[in-house]
């Protein structure tokens, strides 16, 4: 690839990625207490930076922000967890079944995965109420996982059916049982793609609304929640507060990400290092 092909990428990139933080680089302002002075010409940025609006939220605003904060890692965990371990599974047997079936039910995991929440929010809601599940930490769980599988399925679907069966088979041979093969042949060669697909499915379950909205009531309430109050017409909407809410929504997932882009750095240096 010629030199200016490459600046012309890394300036697309460049522009692209500013577009991108840029709202975010307002909302950590915004935090800090440094907001725009519109009444200047030019416009202007006011304010001293400080930590206040931080303490604000917590202790004033949203008095339950932490234990709000600590559900919302709860849930998208255990969903999460639980999402991984049944879409692996499902995604294996369909990668391995012989069958038709399988060219018909993958790409019904897509429909079913892209579905707005919607359309399956009452049923789910009805399922949890019948198994007195409403407002639980476990019943929010089991329904934010029910309509994150399908496309965790999917997703993996696509890795696994590219893998080799001759290890699988050789394995069989030596009188591995399934148990074993999943755990010590099939795991280790997609755990890249299962650590990603948890990425993929941990930030939905944190971003998710309409779920624990209508599932959750007074025990049960995540950051999500909590924040749609600051954009309520019963509160009067203060920017630096609802931004200080917002940058700390944000921070498992920066943890999350890092912990994540780290282990799949170990996972590059294995596969280069075989030794």
């Amino acid at each position: 690839m010629t030199r200016p092909r490459i600046s012309a990428r890394i300036s697309l990139l460049a522009a692209l990625l500013l577009v991108a933080l840029l709202p975010l680089a307002w909302t950590v302002l915004a935090s800090l207490g440094i907001v725009p002075d519109n009444s200047a010409t030019p416009p202007t940025w006011s304010g001293a930076p400080s930590l206040e609006e931080y303490s604000e939220t917590i202790g004033v605003a949203e008095p339950h922000f932490a234990s709000e904060l600590a559900t919302s890692v709860a849930i998208a965990l255990f969903a999460t967890a639980l999402v991984i371990a049944c879409a692996f599974l499902g995604a294996y047997g369909l990668a391995r079944w012989r069958g038709r079936g399988a060219t018909v039910i993958v790409p019904s995991m897509l429909v079913l995965g892209s579905l707005p929440a919607v359309a399956y929010v009452i049923p789910l809601a009805e399922t949890v109420r019948r198994l007195g599940l409403t407002d639980t930490l476990a019943g929010v769980g089991f329904a934010q996982a029910a309509a994150a599988a399908p496309l965790a399925v999917y997703i993996l679907h696509g890795y696994l059916a590219d893998l080799p069966v001759e290890l699988e088979d050789a394995a069989r041979l030596d009188g591995a049982g399934l148990p074993s093969i999943v755990r010590s042949v099939v795991l280790p060669q997609v755990a890249p793609a299962v650590v990603a697909t948890a990425v993929v499915i941990f930030v939905l379950q944190w971003n998710s609304f309409l779920v624990p909205l209508v599932l959750g009531s007074e025990q049960v309430r995540t950051i999500p929640v909590a924040l749609s109050d600051f954009f309520t017409f019963e509160r009067e909407l203060q920017w630096p507060t609802a931004a200080a809410a917002l940058v700390s929504s944000v921070l498992p997932l920066l943890l999350l990400i890092a912990a994540a882009n780290a282990l799949l750095q170990r996972f590059r240096l294995a596969e280069a290092d075989p030794t």
